[in-house]
């Protein structure tokens, strides 16, 4: 437990201090889930297969701590299928842990689900990357991904959706 005020401390105030240049520090990251599944194998595996058809997902989710800082979820998930069935499935629910500073309380969204998801996502993709090597298939390298657009389009689908900011 902190004595900090959260609103105080998004905007930098407390023991007589000036406001603070926003900022965002990256305090922990972490697996929170993480689930692949290679149901075909060893038959997948054959080389000279054609490519499989890769469908993406992603989402991203925040929520304050009574600690004053904020958990940041990024869910990413990809489902790899060929004509004759599935390739693999992946799953990965990579988390962190933040302390933001100096940010009006109206941007602190977009920060949460824009910015906070960008420190994220490097060690989320070596993740996948990994693992589907492990899984004996050439690393799954995925795209950047642009978080705004992402923000955006989700924002304009139904508001609030699967997004929580604020004291859980």
């Amino acid at each position: 437990m902190s004595d900090i005020d959260p609103a105080a401390a998004a905007n930098g105030l407390g023991n007589g201090q000036a406001p603070a240049e926003p900022g965002i520090r990256v305090l922990a990251q972490f697996i929170r889930d993480l689930s692949f599944e290679n149901p075909r194998a060893p038959e997948a595996l054959r080389a000279g297969a054609t490519q499989p058809q890769i469908d993406m997902g992603v989402e991203m989710n925040a929520r304050g701590r009574d600690d004053g800082f904020f958990e940041v979820d990024l869910k990413l998930s990809a489902r790899a299928t060929r004509e004759d069935g599935p390739v693999f499935h992946i799953e990965l629910l990579y988390g962190g842990v933040f302390q933001i500073e100096g940010v009006n309380p109206d941007d602190l969204e977009p920060v949460l689900l824009i910015e906070c998801p960008r420190f994220l996502f490097p060690f989320a993709r070596r993740v996948i990357a990994d693992v589907t090597s492990d899984g004996g298939f050439p690393p799954f390298l995925l795209d950047p991904i642009d978080f705004a657009g992402v923000y955006a389009a989700r924002k304009a689908q139904a508001d609030g959706g699967g997004v929580v900011v604020g004291n859980a």
